[in-house]
């Protein structure tokens, strides 16, 4: 092989490019803004920063991209000047970022078409998950390609997963945001109760996460919001722009669980929550009266 690039160094991205340099892999990087403290921190662990998209993608078997909204897959992977007209072929393009079934299997199509491979790789845990190479990673695509790329997820993840066809990463990954936001619905609400009765809120992290109680949401994000600390390691954005996704590939089906969470997602921003400074803990201001 000669080598990988990963296309998108942000908050998870930086993370996930870092501990593929970790693990002894020639990762060339691309992002946008030069000055982003995540571009550093990928840089510092050992990857090799270029300044055009064609110059880290030509000679890579394997092009990993984080990119937010489908807008950005199509600009950085279809459009002029992306991925797909510089990439050799049969490469493989995995994308790590959250943006629905329709659109996988739609990037798929027109990959398939200039020989190029295509996985939908979305992720579950956070910036500590990238961090620490402990994330969940589900994937859709071929098989074939799935097992030419487990390798480099299991440098950045623990539990990785081939769902099936593409856009089954996807759709496991919606399915997955709606435990998130109902979860942390919860977790506010406890604390809600627990600052009425007077009762410090790390206790609730700390007693309440040993038992019955205990969830990610609890563990990781519970200690933020004791602390008053909204920044983001998931932004709040991203997880309105999943939920939405989540209501689109709905349909008709009724999700009252998703429906509350976007209402309390709502009244959070509508108390100073930020959708692109302030993480998903930032639920917590809709409580706060």
């Amino acid at each position: 092989m000669n080598g990988i690039a990963y296309i998108g160094i942000g908050i998870m991205g930086g993370g996930m490019a870092a501990n593929l340099a970790k693990q002894g892999h020639a990762c060339k990087v691309w992002n946008r803004s030069q000055n982003s403290p995540n571009l550093k921190r990928a840089l510092d662990a050992g990857c090799s920063n270029f300044p055009s998209i064609s110059e880290a993608v030509r000679e890579a078997d394997i092009i990993f991209t984080c990119l937010s909204e489908e807008k950005d897959l199509d600009q950085i992977i279809l459009g002029n000047d992306g991925i797909a007209e510089h990439a050799k072929k049969g490469a493989i393009i995995v994308d790590m970022a959250t943006t629905g079934p329709g659109c996988s299997k739609r990037i798929a199509t027109s990959l398939a078409e200039k020989n190029l491979r295509y996985l939908d790789a979305p992720v579950s845990g956070g910036d500590v998950g990238a961090s620490e190479g402990t994330l969940t990673i589900m994937v859709g695509g071929e098989k074939e390609a799935f097992d030419k790329t487990l390798p480099y997820f299991e440098c950045m993840g623990k539990t990785v997963t081939h769902c099936g066809p593409h856009g089954a990463g996807q759709a496991v990954k919606l399915c997955n945001q709606i435990l998130c936001a109902v979860n942390l619905v919860g977790v506010c609400e406890a604390f809600a109760l627990a600052d009425k009765m007077e009762i410090d809120r790390q206790m609730i992290v700390d007693i309440c996460g040993a038992g019955a109680a205990a969830s990610w949401a609890l563990s990781t994000l519970g200690p933020r919001i004791a602390r008053d600390d909204l920044a983001p390691g998931f932004r709040l954005g991203h997880m309105l722009k999943d939920l939405n996704l989540v209501k689109d590939a709905a349909e008709t089906l009724d999700l009252p669980g998703v429906d509350l969470s976007l209402s309390k997602f709502d009244d959070g921003i509508k108390a100073g929550a930020d959708v692109d400074k302030s993480g998903t803990q930032s639920m917590i201001l809709a409580y706060q009266k």
